[in-house]
């Protein structure tokens, strides 16, 4: 735990060493205003809730957080600081596990400063807190999911602009698979149990659950699991192309 805290700290840090760190939140914290007042009618709906907020997270995530993931292991592979990194007595999933909680730190705090939107619906109006809260917690797990998938494709390549096209485009897949009218791509010709594991992997299904307050552990599972396989991988990329 101490050397997990070590890489975490060090990394987490270092977002905050530039200015690039300052520009994200900005843009972030813009972009989920904009999409949820104007795209999402949140005040031309009169409904107290946040589904409008919400329901734009996916297609944030699917293009910000490859921006921050990109650089966890190609950046470090690129300047060589990698070889010196793995000779320090950590474990290859301690120095994995830390990296990844730092960049979750920083989506999660970049989540968490969307607060003043929640208040403002409290102040229009009686929304279910519960399912509210609910949803960021779901968001936040999604976020997780997503990180360890740009990790893990960073961890492949010294390019971060190649890391964060291929983490976008493997993310975008991935959110899409919930999505009907790509369930309907494989449905008269493929086996209705592939259909339905095609759409069980789809990001989009399980967290559209979450995010109305429905409670199923088989939702925040998927993404905890999905997350744990991802890093799981990211330890035996790296532990293959340390000499790379």
């Amino acid at each position: 735990m101490k050397n997990t805290y070590f890489i975490f700290s060090r990394e987490f840090s270092g977002y905050f060493k530039t200015p690039v760190a300052y520009i994200f939140l900005i843009i972030y914290l813009l972009l989920i205003g904009f999409f949820t007042f104007y795209f999402g009618d949140f005040f031309t709906r009169e409904q107290a809730d946040l589904q409008p907020f919400f329901q734009f997270h996916p297609w944030m995530y699917i293009f910000l957080i490859p921006a921050i993931s990109m650089r966890l292991w190609s950046e470090e592979r690129k300047s060589g600081t990698i070889e010196l990194l793995l000779t320090l007595p950590i474990t290859m999933w301690q120095a994995v596990l830390g990296k990844f909680l730092a960049a979750w730190a920083f989506t999660t705090i970049a989540t968490i400063l969307t607060f003043p939107i929640w208040i403002t619906v409290n102040y229009l109006g009686n929304p279910d807190n519960g399912v509210i809260l609910t949803a960021y917690i779901g968001s936040i797990l999604m976020a997780g999911s997503f990180i360890a998938i740009g990790s893990c494709i960073s961890a492949i390549t010294k390019n971060q602009v190649i890391a964060f096209v291929v983490s976008l485009s493997v993310s975008l897949i991935l959110v899409l698979a919930g999505f009907p009218m790509v369930q309907n791509l494989f449905i008269g010709w493929m086996p209705s149990f592939i259909v339905d594991a095609i759409s069980y992997t789809g990001f989009l299904t399980h967290y559209q659950s979450i995010s109305k307050g429905v409670i199923d552990l088989r939702d925040p599972l998927f993404f905890i699991s999905t997350t744990a396989a991802w890093l799981f991988a990211n330890t035996i990329v790296i532990d293959s192309r340390k000499a790379v």
